[in-house]
């Protein structure tokens, strides 16, 4: 353990920072190198670490609510797409005039959406099959997030346990 104005003057020598590295231990620990240098080598960890992070891309599917079979499994195959990818999509349905006294068609058409990606993807919390009747205004929407490889072989094992 070396005194504080000892090791400023030790630092001051060398042309070098003391760097307060633990302030919490007892006694407190220091270092010393050159802060400068020091900062730009942690951005660039930093950087580094952020060049490796995916952003959570969340790209949406609009339907309507008496939208044909065919337009429904093209939008499918999209956002089937969009899962093996990654990424997080966000199917909703728009109600226009007075089709929002039928929300039944938005349900069925977002049940028959959420069935067809099963093995590709998970629900949200809010977008649970049971809660797709929630409806804001005049949209109805269900986020559909993809699952991980360890997801798909524990669904896949769970399946042929029950066969």
């Amino acid at each position: 353990m070396i005194p504080t104005e000892i090791a400023l003057q030790i630092a001051d020598e060398k042309n070098l920072d003391l760097v307060e590295v633990s302030p919490t231990a007892t006694p407190p620990v220091c270092r010393l190198l050159d802060y400068g240098k020091f900062r730009y080598e942690q951005t660039k960890k930093e950087r580094r670490a952020k060049k490796g992070q995916k952003t959570g891309l969340l790209k949406e599917i609009r339907i309507r609510p008496r939208v044909k079979e065919h337009d429904l499994e093209t939008k499918i195959k999209i956002a089937r797409k969009l899962l093996e990818e990654g990424g997080k999509v966000r199917v909703f349905v728009v109600f226009r005039g007075r089709e929002v006294t039928h929300p039944e068609l938005g349900i069925r058409a977002l049940r028959k959406v959420a069935e067809d990606l099963k093995d590709v993807a998970s629900f949200d919390g809010s977008a649970s099959a049971e809660s797709l009747s929630l409806v804001e205004g005049r949209v109805m929407n269900m986020v559909l997030t993809p699952i991980s490889a360890k997801q798909a072989q524990a669904k896949e094992l769970k399946v042929k346990e029950e066969v």
